[in-house]
Parts: structure tokens; sequence; C-alpha cells
């Protein structure tokens, strides 16, 4: 019964949310905006259209962005790669120049570390293909990840805080005859507790080759997407030599998923998107449910389900006053069923970028990846984007804006064990800069009461 009323809350969810921000917004909507005198082979919303400010940075042909991707820290060990984008803006001329951000990008990432860490990956994102009402979206990749952290895959188990014995100076290992340090920070617990056989108590090791094709078919002025894709990943995970929580755990028969697994997903989904421009909005509202199924009678080794729905909005303020001043939200919420691997409970598909359990850099900033777990997830996400500055270097148009923003979320077994009182919460300041209009680089700096962290990614959180 719990597993139906989900997806009745999930849409009532995503309806409700519509219809309010539909109000709210309908009148910025129609603000002034030069109408377009080229014809489109079919209708798209007005809302759709880039801000007149995007338009005149936005560059025309085949052009390429990137950065290097350099990082030290004490768990991955130095690494060095890169992310890019390839990008085909077409020409003025081209109908769809004013409605889409690109009209074909293909993305990459190569990143190498000392310990072992790697990633190759290739994205190549289609809108209007053939000049059509079809988007096509294809990825495909390797990775081999040893840094990957489980703490359990219930919310009583990942909710609990950091504890630790406190060090015998004799022995140099935790001394389970003093009284124990609850709620720790996560230094004071790396430094104290993860030592000795304890070392990689909470870590294990990721082997994935993954391939996923989708396509998406708009409706009503491009504002209404249908999705439909399929994806296959053989993964291996392993765990190292001494205490293992998640080796502990499989022993037991708590979780599954332990060495090599063969995946197949089938994947739906729908989408109303009103936003003037998907990689960097000033306005409108963008909202999705999405379901995963993967059986035995796909191929599969497991029996699962997963649904997920959230709803981004993003809002100017005192556009007479600031060139560009945007409130963005972000509500989220997700839930497995069936007899799934552990590694599942973790990620949520999503088209705007999967969604790895709470913490890192996409949910709860101010705390580890996948710190809390459950079968519900729930995690909210605000923030005040001040474009503050532009430049054009070396023919290359520059945007810089500040971000402070704010995280919060909890995970929970089910719909009637959700509770206010369990939630995290973290807050950070950012720092975006929007190269050639459509690539963002992101800068964030999050604190929580467990936990520090700077990121730097490409892209916006949402």
């Amino acid at each position: 019964m719990r597993v139906i009323l989900l997806p009745r809350f999930a849409s009532v969810f995503v309806l409700s949310l519509l219809i309010v921000s539909l109000k709210g917004f309908s009148q910025d909507q129609k603000q002034d905006r030069k109408k377009d005198t080229l014809k489109l082979p079919f209708a798209i919303a007005d809302e759709k259209r880039l801000s007149d400010e995007d338009l005149a940075d936005k560059k025309e042909g085949l052009y390429v962005t990137g950065n290097p991707d350099i990082s030290s820290d004490p768990v991955n060990g130095f690494g060095i790669g890169g992310e890019g984008s390839l990008y085909f803006n077409g020409h003025r001329n081209d109908p769809f120049f004013n409605y889409t951000a690109y009209r074909a990008k293909l993305d990459f990432v190569v990143f190498v570390t000392t310990k072992e860490q790697k990633e190759f990956f290739l994205k190549l994102d289609v809108p209007y293909i053939f000049n059509t009402k079809w988007r096509l979206r294809v990825e495909g990749g390797y990775e081999a990840n040893p840094n990957l952290l489980f703490f359990g895959l219930t919310p009583q188990e990942s909710l609990k805080g950091l504890t630790y014995y406190p060090v015998n100076e004799g022995t140099g290992l935790p001394d389970s005859t003093k009284t124990p340090v609850t709620n720790a920070r996560w230094q004071d617990y790396e430094k104290n507790g993860l030592v000795g056989p304890n070392e990689f108590y909470h870590n294990y090791y990721k082997k994935e080759g993954v391939i996923n094709v989708s396509v998406e078919r708009s409706f009503f002025g491009d504002k209404v997407g249908t999705l439909i894709g399929f994806e296959v990943a053989q993964l291996n995970y392993t765990t190292f030599q001494g205490n293992s929580l998640l080796k502990t755990q499989s022993d037991a028969g708590l979780v599954k998923g332990l060495r090599n697994n063969f995946i197949t997903i089938a994947q739906f989904g729908l989408a109303y998107d009103t936003r003037d421009l998907e990689p960097d909005p000033s306005s409108g509202l963008f909202l999705e449910l999405t379901d995963e199924v993967s059986s035995k009678s796909l191929g599969s080794d497991y029996n699962f389900n997963k649904i997920y729905a959230h709803a981004n909005w993003y809002q100017s303020i005192l556009p007479s006053v600031f060139s560009k001043l945007v409130f963005a939200g972000r509500l989220g919420m997700g839930y497995i069923s069936g007899d799934a691997p552990f590694f599942e409970y973790q990620d949520q598909w999503s088209q705007e970028g999967d969604i790895e359990g709470l913490g890192g850099a996409r949910t709860l900033r101010g705390y580890k990846i996948s710190r809390f777990v459950g079968r519900l997830m729930d995690f909210n996400n605000f923030e005040l984007r001040w474009r503050f500055a532009k430049a054009k270097m070396f023919n290359q148009q520059f945007a810089f804006s500040a971000v402070p923003f704010f995280d919060v979320g909890g995970v929970y077994d089910n719909l009637s064990s959700f509770d206010f009182s369990q939630m995290k919460y973290s807050e950070g300041l950012g720092l975006r800069v929007a190269w050639n209009v459509n690539t963002i680089l992101r800068f964030d700096y999050a604190w929580s009461k467990e936990d520090q962290q700077f990121f730097f990614n490409l892209a916006h959180t949402f």
C-alpha cells in the first residue's frame, strides 16, 4: 500500500507546485521582448525564449569550453583531468537559436588520481534533433572509484552521529574501555576513529561500465516533455582488508550487491519546463516525475522500482535594479521499493543529473556524499544568484555571480515515518562563472554541524 501512495503523493506534489508557480510567474513572463521574425517549424512557448541579454552574449557556430580538474586530498590523492563541452550553436538565422541554449552538445570527462580513481565519460545532447520535437541524449563511460562511502541503508543507521572511542596512546588504536565521543566532527572522527583495522570501515571500491540512451518528445509549445530511456550497466563492488561496515552487513544478509552485478533499467519520465535558459535560468519552472524499473525479465539481476519527483523554480528579483538577481529553489523526493542492491539506494535518476544520496555537491553540500540513505529521501535547496560583474577576455564572454545557499533534507523508511525533526541542513557561499552563457563553473564552500567541504564543478547544482 505504501508503494502505491508515493506515486499519488508525487503527482499531487508536482501538480500543486505547477498551479501555484504558474500564478506567481505569469506576470513576470509577460515582460516586453523582441518578437522573432524567423518562422519556427512548430510553436514554442514564449517563456522558452532566451532573455535579450543572454541572446546578445550567445556565441554562434562551433566552439569548445572546458577547464582543468586538479585536486589533492588525503582520500583520493593527487588528481588531474579535464571537463569540458563541444558546442554547436548554429547561427542567428536558425529559427531555434533564440529558444535553445545549443543545437548540440558533446560533454567529456577525463579524470585520474594517484589512488586509482578514474572517470572517462562522453555525453551527447541534441535538442530538436533534425528540426523536430524530439530530443536525443546518449551517455557512455567507465568509472573506477575506491573512495566511495557507506553508512548503512536505513535512516536509523545513517542518521546517527559519528561516534568513536578515543585512541589509546600506547597502542595508537581506539580504546573501547574509554567513554565514546558522540556526534563528532568528521575531521576528528577520521583522525581518531578511522585508524588501524578501521581505516577503511566506510569505504568500498566501485568499477562500472554504463551506457544510457534516452529520447524525449515535446508537447504544448515545448513546455511538456515525455521521456523513454534504457540503461545497461556492469558493476563490481568490493571492500578492503580490515573492518568493513558494508562487508559485515553483506555477510549478515542485510544488504545485497557486493561483487559482480548486471543491471538493466527501463526509464520513463514526464517534465514541465518553462525555463528561459537551461544552463543558467533567469525565470521559469522545471517539474519532473521519473520512474525506473529494473526486472529480471529484462536481464537484470534484481527486481526493483524507483520513483523520483522534483520541482525547480527560478524568479528574477528587482530586474529594474539588478542586471541579474535570481532566486532559485528546488524540492525533491525519491522512493525505492523492491529487492534493490545497496548501491541503487544512493542513486536517483533525473534528466538534470543523478542524485547520489544526501550529501555531496548536489544535495546537502555540508556533508560527505551519500552520508544519509533510506528508502524515502527528501531534499530541498535554495540559492540567491547575484550577477555582480561581466567581462570579455580573448573573445570569450564571462559573467560572475555570488551565490549564498541553504540545503535541507532527510531520509525515512516511508511516508508515515516522515519527521521534520530528523532533517539535516547545511549552508554556504558559492561563486558562479558563466562562460559564453552555456558553461557554468561552480565553486561552493559549504559547512554543517558535522563537516565543511569545498566543491568545484561544471553546471549549477540545479
